[in-house]
């Protein structure tokens, strides 16, 4: 059974992850500060013949990174699988924000992600095969009043991807992004105010569900998507068309 670790695991776009990937077969890692009920029932109630396994962990502590990937193929054996998602969404004029909530943005959405991939693949590219899935915004492509900071670290995070896709592509591990629309979440509570506006606008009239991100996600991590590495997959119902 393959494994695969899902970062901010416990609720939103995560948890639908974990439902999904769980009922494709995967052993699903889901990582998170605390558990929530959510994902304590779809752990009772794997849906699959695969099963979700609760590890938890702050990602701002980066420096404790490499212990916990050493810790988790101790429990659980080599990772196949690796999905970036965990992050936070700050919103604010950009000249008023904090220095201390850029700071806090920046590490959790792209410094711990850039760590973890790091001592990640180095086991993929040992057992010559993997795929890492990081999920980026449209907003990276697009900008967004009020979302500046949070803008670029989804940037940087697509950069990020087309080089590391480049540098173990060679030893047979994919990196890909996939880059949501407004998906009605938690994280995007802040946003409600332009939903309707954000659907009349879509080309297909609609808002995005968090299982279609998790499908792009699992289409990415399956066997028909291995040739494919580098690109950014947008899901947005259109939003940018």
């Amino acid at each position: 059974m393959r494994n695969v670790l899902v970062t901010g695991g416990s609720r939103g776009l995560g948890l639908a992850m974990c439902r999904t990937l769980s009922a494709a077969g995967y052993r699903v890692i889901a990582l998170a500060r605390t558990q929530g009920k959510a994902l304590e029932e779809l752990i009772g109630a794997a849906p699959g013949p695969g099963a979700v396994h609760f590890q938890t962990f702050d990602l701002t502590d980066t420096h404790a990174i490499a212990q916990l990937v050493s810790a988790l193929r101790r429990q659980f054996g080599a990772l196949y699988g690796l999905v970036n998602n965990a992050g936070i969404g700050t919103a604010g004029v950009h000249a008023l924000l904090r220095d201390e909530q850029i700071e806090t943005l920046v590490r959790l959405n792209t410094v711990a992600p850039l760590i973890l991939s790091k001592y990640v693949v180095r086991a993929m590219m040992a057992d010559k095969e993997g795929r890492i899935v990081n999920i980026a915004s449209i907003i990276a492509s697009t900008g967004y009043q009020g979302l500046a900071a949070y803008a670029a670290t989804k940037a940087a995070l697509v950069g990020f991807t087309r080089s590391l896709a480049r540098e173990v592509g060679p030893l047979g591990i994919t990196v890909n992004a996939v880059a949501p629309g407004f998906v009605p979440t938690e994280m995007t509570r802040e946003l409600e105010g332009a939903r309707e506006q954000i659907e009349r606008r879509s080309a297909l009239k609609c808002l995005v569900e968090p299982e279609d991100v998790a499908a792009a996600v699992q289409f990415l991590l399956s066997d028909a998507a291995r040739h494919i590495t580098g690109i950014t997959l947008t899901v947005d119902a259109g939003s940018t068309a």
